[in-house]
């Protein structure tokens, strides 16, 4: 069963200085029928204008994935990380017992691009931690970002999870197998996918076994495995 979640569906806010796109409920956006998916909570498309960004903010009890498709992202927090998230890069951020945090936008002329994940944890008060890594010369259709244990590469996540980013050529094809009782989350970052010959911008997918997802044009797409 594939559901299907048009772009134009989702929440929209647009503050000025963040121009934001909400697939589930999120600060003054509520869709009780768009809480989560599983244990993704939050996937927000945000474009931050030059020289804006989030002043310092805390959280806690979450797994954060900042995704940059286009621009450089300058993140601080209170464990003492400084770094800049640029395209091909993803950051993981163990929020745990808390973390405060900055994100900015790097340049003075151009906007930044990205997106933000939460996904709940499997326990609470865990040891905040960070991760950076850049995926761009990775191969294969199918690259895992995030894992639970960190499996080829890819960013530990404190969850029974799978990230995996798709960058796929007009008419190529990424294929995943779902195991029994897993279910996924299809998001379009970029380009036209479709997913077992369904075009769509998002998709919460379950009781499916094989998921083919094929660049409709040149496309980037990420697919969350969940439990």
């Amino acid at each position: 069963m594939i559901a299907v979640r048009r772009s134009e569906q989702r929440g929209r806010a647009d503050h000025g200085w963040l121009d934001t796109r909400h697939s589930f409920s999120f600060a003054d956006y509520h869709d009780p029928a768009h809480m989560k998916f599983r244990d993704l909570r939050v996937l927000n498309e945000d474009w931050v204008a030059a020289a804006s960004g989030f002043p310092p903010h805390g959280h806690a009890d979450m797994e954060i994935l900042t995704v940059v498709l286009e621009g450089a992202l300058r993140h601080k927090d209170s464990m003492g990380t400084s770094s800049v998230i640029r395209p091909g890069e993803v950051q993981r951020m163990t929020a745990g017992t808390g973390v405060v945090h900055s994100e900015m936008n790097e340049s003075r002329s151009e906007p930044v691009h990205l997106l933000q994940i939460w996904i709940k944890p499997d326990k609470r008060g865990l040891t905040p931690g960070y991760e950076q890594k850049d995926f761009s010369k990775e191969k294969g259709p199918l690259v895992p970002v995030a894992s639970r244990d960190g499996r080829d590469g890819s960013l530990k996540i404190h969850q029974d999870a799978s990230v995996y980013r798709a960058i796929l050529a007009a008419g190529t094809e990424a294929v995943h197998e779902l195991a029994p009782g897993r279910h996924a989350w299809v998001q379009v970052a970029k380009g036209d996918v479709e997913i077992n010959g369904v075009r769509l911008a998002a998709a919460a997918v379950s009781k499916e076994k094989t998921l083919r997802i094929r660049g409709a044009s040149e496309a980037d797409a990420l697919l969350f495995d969940l439990a």
